[in-house]
Order: structure tokens, then C-alpha cells, then sequence
């Protein structure tokens, strides 16, 4: 192809670069060859020359060259539309899951640069007539040379370069196992996150079943779907798999069948288990998967559904593009307003609870005693802005001028609790109905705490990870557990149903499933006077002993 600008008495079969008026008000558009015609309007116009190509021998028309390269591209439920400008379209015939030739688009790539393929990417979800690729000649025409060499290379490919794969109606069993303290709105709100995810299959829950947290429970239940019929068995397990011979994996190989692969590089969905019992898969979910947001398993179940086989290298392939948890350049969906935790993807508050009344004290509100100089008070609240926290926040009550003039003071932004007198749980409900709308979770931290670290803070926040079903995280020390606490914001709800003094404690014991401790540091935890954080400071003898120390 020869483009050049051309005296236009010499350009009679010439293709136009650029449109042109061959009279006012009509233009020669783009991609226009030009006839006798043409060219003495032009002339008649004052128009002395043009930019143009003229197409040799050697060359194919750049419509005939993209027809005939997106022909055999398309495999599969696929079809080609006629060429436009130097375009041809491939699309889907059906719904399903893309295969995608990635080498082989590769290969034809780079042949030549007049020559370009552009595809959806591998294993998306595609609806009957959405687009899956383009051919794109980019100049008005392309070698024939080259487009015989991005035949060939498309005839010697072991597999189809576009196709898709449609939904297979498939028999899917589902267990739920259950630990004493896991709550039945839990097991029907990750059943039902789960039939929505096989509806956007074309598929659907067909049989469930119930059992007790222990492999031989388990193993039965699995028996039971096998005897059913169940070619796909999907197991919600009430505690995370942490090994090969956990429950789920255990009772997968009690039954009669095999693992194929634990874990995998995506995040969320990292303890994905995939088992197979002779010709029937087996998979125990990750935590993330009680959450209808993108994860590892979604990767999974649909090619499943698709009758694309998974196997462990696949799994293992899947870390490039794998990491889905929300960053800071990609803000959380349900409210983009939400804050960002330091450094991490997901929204943290520090609440410090500062409304009580020291009752066990005597008249002195041990939040304002000083120690080394400082109410104590306020060595909690600077701990707690030394936190990788998005923000510290505090609940006032009794003494509230007193209390919220220091909240002031380290411009932390309080709110008064006029309930106070009721207890802690009063308080808690306070800062949730102020934050939970706002954060991700919320870390309830005591305000007679002077001895917590920033780093205990930051490793509460941490191990915070609502997909991986970490939603309330609590330290411990030797098997005893204590505050401060982190709460997922999803229980805002449960908290604002508490009474008395006790706090969250009710809450935690009745969602184990989500609770995650986080073993603290000895040094953290204790002073040389043996005062555990474990145990606010509530006595006079507990406080003397802490300001002398």
C-alpha cells in the first residue's frame, strides 16, 4: 500500500485519508474511493491534491482482510458480523463462560501492526449477543502475506481462539455444618447468597443438607448427596479449613473421595478446598463466599457450571488478577464515602467508651486520675490515634463537660450518651448508630485501658476481614480472652438489641463463626506491677498501684 498526498488528476481509484469537500455542503468522507467523478468535482472545487492510500496487488482491502481473519477466530456459540471500516465483530450465540485462546491472540498480534484482534477476557460471563472480539485492520489495507500468516496461525492452534462454553444444568448439593453457637440466620443467609450465585448460572440448590462440625457427621451427609444423585457438593463449613486433615477435607476422604487442591491465590477466597469423590466434585467454601461479593469461588463454580474443567495448576494460575479486596483506588461499592484504614482496604473506627461512672472508684472518675502526668484518659486516646485507625472517635456521659474537653482538646469528635447510667451496652449503641453506617468496623476500646499499644490496636485491624468470615476480632493471652475489641459494622443491628453492663460479650458468644482471636504480646499486656489490659482498672488499691508503678 502506497500513502502518500497525491496531485488529484493522478488519484482516481486512490482511498481517502481524510474527508474532503467536493462541493459546499458535500463532503468525500473517509475511506471514500475516489472515481472521475469525484475527482473533477474536487477540481471544479479548487482542490489540488489529497492525502490518500493506493491499495497494490500485494495488498487485501482492509474489509476483506478483517472478514477474513475474524472467520475462523470465532469457535464455539459464536458469530462473525459483516465487516465496517476495516472491522469485523465476533459475539456470543449464547449465555455462558469465554474460553479465550490468550496465546494464540498473542501470536497473530504480533505478525503485523496493520493487523490487531482485541478479546473479552477468559472464563467472563457473557450474555447471548454481547460482544467477545474485534478485528481491527488499521490501515485501509494489510499485506496479504500477512493476513495468510495469521491464518495459519490460527489453523495450527490446538484449540478454538473465541468460544463460549454455555451453563450446564447440573445436580448441586449443599451442606452447612454446624458448631453449637452458630446461628440458623447465618446458615440461611449464606444458603440463600449461594442460590443466587447459582442462578446466575442457570442453576440451583437441589438438596441441602444439616450436620454437626465433626468429619463423621460430615462424612455421612456427604454420603447421603452422593446417594442423591448430587454431581456437585458445595460444603459451608462452620469453622474456616485451616489444614488438609481439617474437618472438611477429613470427612471428604472418610467418604471415599480425594483432595485435589487446598487453597488458592485469590483474596478473598484464599481457603477454597477442591475434592472430588470418583466422578463428583467436592468443594469446601471459603468464609468469603456468605458474602454475595466477588471472590476466589465465583472464579471457580462458574466454569464448573460450564462444564470447563478446574484443576489444582488451574487454581494455582489464578494469582495474576487475583487480588480482588478492596484498596484505596478502588472504593468500597456500597458507599464510596466510606473511609480508608491506613494502609489497608477496609474502614476502621476507634471507639472509646468514656461515658461510665466509676462507680467501684468512689466519687473520683478514674478517666480523669492522673498518671505520669496525664488523665488517663488520655493516654488511651493517644494510643489510639497512633493506630493505623481511619479515625477516633469517643462516647461521653458521666462528667461530660470534663470528658469531652479532652476528646476536644486531641480534636477527637465525641458524642454524649444521656443513657449512660444504664451501662456499657447503652454506650455501645451510641457510637453504632453514630459510625456503623459509615465504617467497616468499628474497635471498642475502654477509656480505662492506659496500658493498650498502638500495635495491639493495629493488629486487631489486621486480622479484620469480613469476606474471610473474621468479622469480630478479640485478643487473648494464655486462652483469656479481652478488650478492646473489633466489631464488624454487619452487627449493628444485634449490638443496638443490648442491655446492661456487660457489653458485647452476649454478641460474641453468639457468633463464633465470625470471631477471631488475636493472640497478644506478653510485654503489651502487663506492666511491671502485673496489671493485665484484660482488666479495666475499676478499684482505688488497682489504680494507686498503677500511678506509684
Amino acid at each position: 500500500m502506497i500513502f502518500e498526498r497525491i496531485a488529484v488528476e493522478e488519484a482516481d481509484g486512490v482511498v481517502l485519508a481524510h474527508a474532503v469537500e467536493a462541493a459546499p455542503g458535500k463532503l468525500l468522507k473517509k475511506g471514500h474511493v475516489l472515481s472521475r467523478v469525484d475527482i473533477d468535482a474536487l477540481k471544479n472545487n479548487d482542490v489540488d491534491t489529497i492525502l490518500g492510500a493506493r491499495i497494490e496487488e500485494t495488498d487485501m482491502p482492509e474489509d476483506t482482510a478483517a472478514a477474513t481473519i475474524a472467520a475462523p477466530l470465532a469457535g464455539a456459540n459464536v458469530v462473525v458480523s459483516p465487516p465496517f471500516t476495516g472491522r469485523a465483530n465476533l459475539f456470543a450465540k449464547t449465555r455462558g463462560i469465554t474460553v479465550i485462546n490468550e496465546e494464540g491472540i498473542k501470536t497473530a498480534n504480533h505478525i503485523d501492526e496493520t493487523i490487531t484482534i482485541a478479546t473479552v477476557k477468559s472464563n467472563e460471563l457473557v450474555d447471548a449477543g454481547q460482544m467477545l472480539a474485534t478485528v481491527k485492520i488499521i490501515p485501509f489495507a494489510t499485506p496479504k502475506e500477512k493476513v495468510a500468516n495469521v491464518l495459519d496461525n490460527i489453523n495450527r492452534s490446538s484449540q478454538p481462539i473465541v468460544s463460549v462454553h454455555p451453563f450446564v444444568r447440573k445436580k448441586i448439593g449443599v451442606i452447612s455444618t454446624i458448631l453449637p453457637n452458630t446461628k440458623e440466620k447465618v446458615v440461611e443467609k449464606s444458603e440463600r447468597i449461594l442460590a443466587d450465585r447459582l442462578a446466575r448460572c442457570d442453576n440451583q440448590i437441589d438438596a441441602r443438607r444439616r450436620c454437626d462440625h465433626h468429619e463423621d457427621a460430615l462424612a455421612e451427609a456427604i454420603t447421603a448427596l452422593d446417594k442423591d444423585g448430587c454431581n456437585l457438593i458445595l460444603i459451608f463449613g462452620a469453622s474456616a479449613i485451616t489444614d488438609r486433615k481439617d474437618v472438611i477435607p477429613a470427612a471428604i476422604t472418610q467418604a471415599g473421595g480425594e483432595i485435589d487442591h487446598f487453597g488458592m491465590p485469590v483474596d478473598p477466597g484464599n481457603l477454597l478446598l477442591l475434592g472430588c469423590l470418583r466422578d463428583k466434585l467436592v468443594i469446601g467454601l471459603p468464609g468469603c463466599t456468605r458474602s454475595p461479593k466477588l471472590n476466589g469461588f465465583d472464579f471457580v463454580l462458574d466454569r464448573l457450571l460450564a462444564d470447563i474443567p478446574v484443576t489444582a495448576s488451574d487454581i494455582m494460575d489464578m494469582g495474576a488478577g487475583g487480588l480482588l479486596k478492596e484498596i484505596p483506588s478502588r472504593p468500597h461499592p456500597r458507599n464510596q464515602e466510606r473511609k480508608a484504614t491506613a494502609a489497608k482496604g477496609k474502614s476502621v473506627a476507634v471507639l472509646i467508651l468514656a461515658a461510665g461512672q466509676s462507680r467501684r472508684m468512689g466519687r473520683k472518675n478514674k478517666l480523669l486520675a492522673e498518671i505520669d502526668g496525664k488523665a488517663m484518659l488520655r493516654h488511651t486516646a493517644e494510643t489510639a490515634l497512633k493506630s493505623k485507625a481511619a479515625k477516633v472517635f469517643g462516647v461521653s456521659g458521666h462528667d461530660k463537660e470534663k470528658i469531652e474537653t479532652l476528646f476536644n482538646n486531641l480534636k477527637i469528635t465525641s458524642f454524649h450518651n444521656p443513657d449512660f447510667a444504664e451501662g456499657l451496652s447503652s454506650s455501645l449503641k451510641t457510637g453504632f448508630r453514630a459510625l456503623a453506617d459509615e465504617y467497616d468496623g468499628i474497635l471498642v476500646c475502654l477509656g480505662d485501658m492506659p496500658l493498650v499499644s498502638s500495635n495491639l490496636f493495629d493488629d486487631l485491624i489486621d486480622a479484620f476481614d469480613v469476606e474471610e468470615g473474621r468479622a469480630i476480632i478479640v485478643p487473648t493471652f494464655q486462652g483469656k480472652r479481652g478488650n478492646p475489641v473489633l466489631i464488624g459494622s454487619q452487627f449493628k443491628n444485634d449490638i443496638l438489641t443490648l442491655t446492661g453492663d456487660i457489653g458485647a460479650k452476649s454478641l460474641i458468644a453468639e457468633n463464633e463463626t465470625y470471631v477471631f482471636n488475636v493472640e497478644a504480646d506478653k510485654d503489651s499486656i502487663f506492666t511491671d506491677i502485673d496489671i493485665s489490659i484484660f482488666t479495666d482498672i475499676d478499684t482505688p488499691d488497682a489504680l494507686s498501684a498503677l500511678q506509684q508503678a
